[in-house]
């Protein structure tokens, strides 16, 4: 462990984030063997998913007034380990209801460790720290995402997935307790300064609104080239396997090396210019992917998850950066336009794949990233303007 405290603290974060996301994704790899075991069909296996995902948009905004008005490390605690108690129990259940119930009350508390921690982050963290920081917990959620899929897939037998949601469930009782440990007490800033902040006050800011539709349009394009890429990989010219496929999905990697480097640039640089990099390079990934080879689809989805990764951890930056109170509720409705802008994505570039294939997703896509190219530009006019 590195004895630099703020690297200490670091670590702590990514541990306790890689773990939540792990928690989340867990179903996913083995819905088959749900809907065997259970007798039950594929809409209501895949409810042990979007339980999570429910119950995650219902507390995310009351979990962020919490983080406005409470010392947080305790919201910390008792969130996670409600879920690591749900996690047990889902890792128990004796039938579909049960799971999907434990699941949906993991979903409930999951924002305690998430829109809670991001707005700890920003008010302990020194303001030359929190790019970088932010970077890492980005770079925490992909690994965590990856964990989850591999843990409850391919590291143990699918037909045990119990005991993934026990492991899991381990995971983050471990990461909490640690967290709680060695996360370090916040300065008490007064709970009336705190109150007085209003959800709207930090939904209509102009500046901050922005940040939120930035989250919003770049997983609108993300979610769009994740959930379509198979489809256009499937058929010609390519023709490629399921396995072929799978194996592109590793270009995500690419977010845990982009997270904390884009921190870093967003310090060099500015979080606007960082912004319209990542939508440029995003713009570019894009348009590989209209050259029908295999190693262009290799290096798109790398560009691609680049220029999202750098865009998300901007963003997140930027938003922690201009708030000084109400960064629970500010972080709130980042998570919540992030993704309302994932659903929006998938429902809508569906329809354009139907309509135009491939090439209709694209520029559907295209037009999107618009929304965080302007965003950065507008950020860069106003970091000059203040200097």
């Amino acid at each position: 462990m590195p004895h630099d405290p703020l690297s200490r603290l670091q670590w702590l974060v990514f541990a306790l984030v890689g773990a939540v996301f792990t928690t989340v994704y867990i179903p996913q790899p083995v819905l088959p063997i749900l809907r065997q075991q259970f007798g039950v069909g594929e809409g209501a296996a895949s409810l042990t998913v979007s339980a999570v995902v429910l119950g995650m948009a219902l507390a995310n905004l009351p979990f962020g007034a919490l983080a406005d008005r409470l010392p947080i490390r305790p919201i910390l605690l008792t969130g996670g380990l409600v879920i690591a108690a749900a996690g047990l129990a889902s890792a128990l259940a004796p039938t579909l209801p049960l799971l999907v119930a434990a699941r949906f009350i993991q979903g409930l508390f999951i924002p305690s460790l998430t829109t809670c921690l991001v707005a700890y982050l920003a008010r302990v963290m020194p303001v030359e720290r929190l790019n970088v920081v932010m970077g890492s917990y980005v770079s925490a959620t992909v690994v965590g995402g990856l964990s989850g899929r591999l843990l409850g897939g391919f590291i143990l037998p699918a037909e045990h997935w119990r005991w993934a949601f026990f492991a899991a469930a381990s995971l983050l009782l471990g990461a909490t307790l640690a967290a709680y440990a060695g996360l370090p007490r916040e300065a008490d800033h007064g709970h009336a300064t705190r109150e007085s902040v209003r959800f709207r006050d930090v939904l209509f800011r102009h500046d901050l609104f922005r940040l939120y539709c930035v989250g919003a349009g770049a997983m609108f394009v993300f979610s769009s080239v994740f959930n379509y890429m198979p489809f256009y990989l499937h058929g010609a010219p390519f023709h490629w396997s399921t396995r072929a496929v799978t194996l592109l999905y590793l270009s995500y990697l690419v977010g845990v090396v982009i997270g904390p480097l884009a921190g870093k640039l967003s310090n060099r640089v500015g979080n606007g210019t960082a912004m319209v990099l990542g939508a440029l390079v995003f713009g570019v990934g894009l348009a590989v992917t209209l050259i029908p080879r295999g190693w262009a689809m290799a290096a798109a989805l790398a560009l691609v998850c680049a220029g999202f990764f750098t865009l998300h951890a901007s963003a997140a930056g930027a938003l922690n950066r201009k708030v000084s109170a109400g960064r629970g509720r500010a972080n709130a409705f980042y998570v919540l336009f992030y993704y309302l802008g994932g659903a929006a994505g998938i429902t809508v570039s569906g329809h354009a794949y139907h309509l135009a294939g491939w090439h209709g997703v694209v520029a559907l896509a295209g037009v999107a990233l618009l929304v965080p190219l302007t965003t950065g530009m507008l950020e860069m006019r106003s970091r000059s303007g203040s200097r």
